[in-house]
């Protein structure tokens, strides 16, 4: 009964995990075409097929850091705060800044003249220095969760309507209609988008959207969020060609905290929830999952972040169909290496932590650990 328990359980979450694996192989698309200055220039009057393809795989995988969120918060709701786990994700943070990080500098893939004092400070002290822009805001976001989580877990649906609301239409709904830049848009890269993707998250948990218990519905909202992104992104170009105004706001709609992104991104979320994986697919996602986070880790590091696109072919692109081509190849490659290390690491890790468990500091440490842990069961 036990084993089968775990079963169904797993047969659950693997729907958000092979959804977790999708949003981080659109994240390396992401950043191989924009990193590998693929788009096409928005100010120019011609950009050619491969920078208009560039433009819409971009607008259909721009989801992808607010389903890493809507996950994350979908699993956290339900969570206990952990120091172990804070601790644990610090760790993994730092052995990848600072072991891809000074081989970068060692091995010149980095070139010598930015491996100065600052790209010294961000790959030692990467949260505190930013050097993960994701991981900053996810672990001070962690960090918060015994007082936001307490806070979703007792407020009515009301209540979270209320909150949700406010705070989409100051970060998300203004900013997407106004024709000009709010000085407190942190365009989707803070703690406050975060915290509304994560509300939003939880809403779905606890409450459910019942427009989107249809996949049909699901999937026409995804589909109709990123066609709208293209659709805005190419008239504003059009009103800049034109007219040379709206200069600051040209790439706006493939902003995280935009509404059309946003709304993409709750249909994708939706249409997975309903999802039934099952078989070598749910098995493969479950085992997988837990080891997407290092696949960026891996690719954003400082030390190689503007060099691996070339290594998988950006700068030998021609045509759309070779775009598409190459994108692939890339999202595959970044992603099955990435994958294959991060579990190397987490043998390793664990194999030295096992080992220092096993000295007396070790075992105090540990149990002191365990004992500040159980203070936020």
């Amino acid at each position: 009964m036990e084993k089968k328990q775990k079963d169904v359980s797993k047969s659950r979450m693997a729907n958000l995990e092979l959804l977790r694996c999708i949003a981080m192989m659109m994240v390396v698309a992401l950043h191989y075409l924009g990193k590998g200055e693929l788009l096409g220039d928005l100010t120019e009057s011609s950009m050619g097929g491969p920078g208009i393809a560039g433009w819409v795989i971009e607008s259909f995988c721009i989801v992808a850091v607010n389903l890493y969120m809507l996950i994350s918060g979908y699993f956290l709701t339900q969570s206990s705060f952990k120091i172990s786990r804070l601790l644990g994700l610090w760790l993994q943070v730092w052995i990848y800044s600072a072991g891809i990080g000074i081989f970068a500098a060692l091995t010149g893939i980095l070139p010598a003249g930015e491996a100065d004092t600052h790209y010294f400070l961000s790959i030692l002290f990467p949260i505190s220095m930013d050097h993960y822009w994701f991981l900053t805001v996810y672990l001070f976001l962690y960090a918060a969760l015994p007082v936001i989580g307490m806070g979703v877990r007792k407020m009515t649906k009301g209540q979270m309507q209320a909150a949700l609301g406010t705070l989409l239409f100051l970060f998300c709904l203004l900013k997407s209609v106004l024709p000009f830049r709010l000085e407190t848009d942190g365009q989707g890269y803070d703690f406050i988008w975060y915290l509304c993707v994560f509300l939003t998250a939880a809403y779905i948990r606890r409450f459910g959207i019942p427009f989107l218990e249809k996949k049909s519905r699901s999937v026409c909202l995804y589909a109709a969020g990123c066609l709208g992104i293209l659709t805005e992104l190419f008239v504003l170009r059009q009103v800049y060609l034109r007219t040379g105004s709206l200069g600051l706001i040209l790439k706006i709609p493939t902003e995280y905290n935009h509404i059309f992104p946003f709304l993409a991104s709750v249909g994708l979320f939706c249409l997975f929830l309903q999802l039934k994986v099952s078989g070598r697919t749910a098995r493969a996602a479950v085992r997988i999952g837990p080891y997407t986070l290092g696949v960026y880790l891996l690719h954003e590091n400082m030390g190689i972040r503007y060099a691996w696109q070339s290594w998988l072919g950006a700068d030998r692109i021609s045509s759309a169909v070779s775009l598409a081509g190459y994108t692939v190849f890339a999202v595959a490659t970044v992603f099955a290496f990435g994958i294959l290390l991060d579990a190397f690491r987490e043998f390793l890790t664990g194999a030295v932590l096992k080992g220092i468990g096993r000295t007396a500091p070790g075992r105090v440490m540990s149990s002191q650990i365990s004992r500040l842990d159980r203070r936020f069961l």
